[in-house]
């Protein structure tokens, strides 16, 4: 994951690791658990590989098809695709949902993920995320069409960039300046420097209560994002040129109908 711009952003967060005790301590404390045997330390807490700062904010750092059928997997163990794709309607469109029972911790300041949604199309397929991509570890969701271009929905946790008290739920403009946005992700979400020449369009609006900043970029980058619970969930959608002619308007209704299912929190 590439570090964000240190002109756009200054400071330091703190994201603490613990490492997972080894499978052969776990069944040495499970033989001896009469005796006084416990598990070593936490390591001590490294710093965030990003910094986020501010300057004047309080705090660092739609025609929708059928319901997906119920996922089978159980939350927090299975972290791997579980089908969240409804049917198409008359138009062709398939709307996906997050399942609930889809793992995935996704990095510091872990807490249970809200259910969010987006629509694709006929020919568009969830495709494997991994480690190794750029961004890997908090890129939730991804998804390719050979004709339409692409998209991943990243969910980037709160507590990796700011210091937000127990109990409250900031919204995105009290953690990131819509006009400071794409300087501190653009780089993490199309690998490459983002300023104001790079946005064609940008705007705001809302969607269940929720306040999304949108962008569009020269190289037909798409990026939604909104701030819910203590994580930052974006969706990147792209299309090469030769594509971008076709696709831009169904990629645009992609970009539009990407949302946080806050009722269902």
């Amino acid at each position: 994951m590439s570090t964000l711009s240190a002109a756009a952003f200054a400071g330091q967060a703190v994201a603490v690791r613990r490492r997972a005790p080894s499978r052969a301590r776990a069944v040495r404390a499970t033989r001896c658990a009469a005796s006084d045997e416990t598990p070593g330390a936490s390591p001590p807490p490294s710093l965030s590989r990003r910094g986020l700062g501010f300057a004047g904010a309080s705090l660092t750092w739609g025609g929708l098809a059928a319901t997906p059928p119920p996922a089978t997997a159980v939350q927090g163990m299975v972290a791997g695709r579980v089908p969240g794709l409804a049917t198409a309607d008359a138009n062709g469109v398939r709307k996906y949902t997050r399942p609930e029972a889809k793992g995935g911790g996704h990095g510091v300041g872990w807490s249970e993920i809200t259910p969010y949604t987006f629509d694709v199309y006929d020919g568009w397929e969830e495709i494997p995320v991994s480690i190794a991509d750029p961004g890997g570890s908090e890129i939730d969701v991804r998804f390719n069409s050979e004709t339409d271009g692409g998209l991943k929905v990243v969910l980037a946790p709160v507590l990796r960039f700011a210091d937000v008290a127990e109990g409250t739920n900031p919204t995105i403009e009290e953690l990131i300046p819509f006009n400071r946005f794409m300087a501190g992700f653009g780089p993490e979400l199309t690998q490459n420097p983002v300023d104001d020449e790079m946005i064609v369009e940008s705007s705001i609006d809302t969607r269940e209560g929720l306040t999304y900043y949108n962008f569009e970029l020269k190289d037909h980058t798409l990026v939604a994002a909104t701030v819910w619970r203590k994580r930052v969930f974006i969706m990147c959608a792209r299309a090469p040129a030769r594509q971008w002619r076709t696709s831009a308007d169904k990629l645009r209704a992609t970009a539009k109908s990407f949302k946080v299912l806050t009722s269902q929190a």
